[in-house]
């Protein structure tokens, strides 16, 4: 498969990180701006991410997927919010929509506090078993000729069958995590398999994971996802410049509890990825070629929060080093959403395939 490159659309025109929906919620005009920045600039993909606070992740992806032409969204859904018939159904139709263009990410959940705020009160180990009986049951009806019944441990349905099926006959899914139960049901049901920007060691290691899973299951393994915040600037000293000053910002938006509120969990976080980070940042705060893990101390390693600092030159290189242990979806997205995808999109896109078309040209191994 090609190495393709992801982005992650925002809906208005704040802050990133975990309070970036929380000001106005939503701003069309930007949102579409946004968009067709990312298919002008070359993006392949698209995260519309999803919080039990922010804009409907639905209807985001569908106004992405109408006011763009290639790009392809990546639609985050929480199997405990929408019931799995339903959502074959709501998935099939927005890949019509977008003409074949849409993937699913499944997110089991990693903190009980934020599950609890949509009356999800499975424990962690009982949300995987459940993503995996949702992605049996979507691909179960997505594939039907008839009526479709099912009883398994948390969904039970007789008779069910859709109208709509999606364009390609299966819509792709990714699976995220940093768990055994994430590897687990990554590894056996995805298609796609998402990771945080670990140091390459570390990555490796979570890959290999994963592939192993697969292995026993007799799957494919899945393509390997993988995000950074990039800081970009003409050369690596101002790049380091750059990546302090953002680090102040994020920082007191971290304080700024009214900013957060809803955004906010308390303590160390419960999921085991935020807790790796927080765990790889004790070790050092840079790793490999450029890899900072400040920003996850600042937000307490909320999503994926792990820069890559440097010169375009620089990050290409480093995001060249992910694709030789094996990730060929790239996940890059800025603290600076906009204008840094703008500068993405101009300086490293171009670079890193440049690189891969010159091997692919001559023969030359990673």
């Amino acid at each position: 498969m090609p190495v393709e490159f992801i982005s992650a659309v925002h809906t208005d025109s704040g802050a990133s990180g975990p309070a970036a929906a929380s000001r106005t919620g939503f701003d069309r005009d930007h949102l579409r701006r946004y968009a067709r920045a990312l298919d002008d600039g070359g993006f392949d993909h698209t995260l519309v991410a999803y919080h039990s606070a922010s804009p409907d992740a639905f209807q985001v992806a569908q106004f992405v997927a109408t006011h763009t032409e290639r790009i392809r969204p990546i639609l985050a859904h929480r199997p405990g919010v929408v019931f799995p018939t339903h959502a074959s159904r709501a998935l099939a139709t927005l890949d019509r929509i977008s003409d074949g263009r849409l993937s699913v990410h499944i997110i089991s959940g990693g903190s009980d506090e934020e599950q609890r705020r949509e009356g999800d009160y499975l424990n962690k180990a009982e949300r995987y078993e459940r993503s995996d009986e949702y992605i049996q049951i979507l691909r179960k009806v997505w594939q039907a000729e008839g009526p479709v019944s099912h009883e398994g441990k948390h969904f039970r349905f007789e008779g069910y069958y859709s109208d709509v099926k999606p364009v390609n006959g299966l819509i792709p899914i990714s699976v995220g995590g940093s768990s055994p139960d994430a590897y687990r049901v990554g590894g056996q049901q995805g298609d796609i398999f998402g990771l945080w920007g670990e140091p390459l060691k570390e990555t490796g290691e979570q890959i290999a994971a994963v592939n192993a899973v697969a292995d026993a299951a007799g799957r494919p393994h899945p393509r390997i996802w993988v995000s950074f915040r990039p800081i970009i600037a003409p050369t690596d000293e101002l790049a380091w410049e750059k990546a302090h000053r953002t680090l102040g910002v994020l920082k007191d938006q971290a304080r700024n509890t009214e900013l957060l509120r809803h955004y906010r969990t308390n303590g160390r976080p419960a999921n085991v990825g935020s807790q790796r980070l927080l765990d790889i940042a004790e070790r050092g705060e840079v790793h490999d070629r450029c890899l900072w893990t400040a920003p996850a101390v600042a937000t307490n390693a909320a999503g994926a929060s792990t820069a890559l600092v440097g010169s375009p030159e620089t990050v290409a290189q480093a995001l060249l080093d992910y694709v030789d242990i094996g990730c060929d979806l790239l996940s890059i997205r800025g603290y600076d959403p906009l204008n840094d995808a703008i500068d993405y999109a101009r300086h490293v896109l171009p670079l890193v395939r440049q690189e891969l078309a010159h091997r692919a040209a001559t023969g030359q191994a990673a």
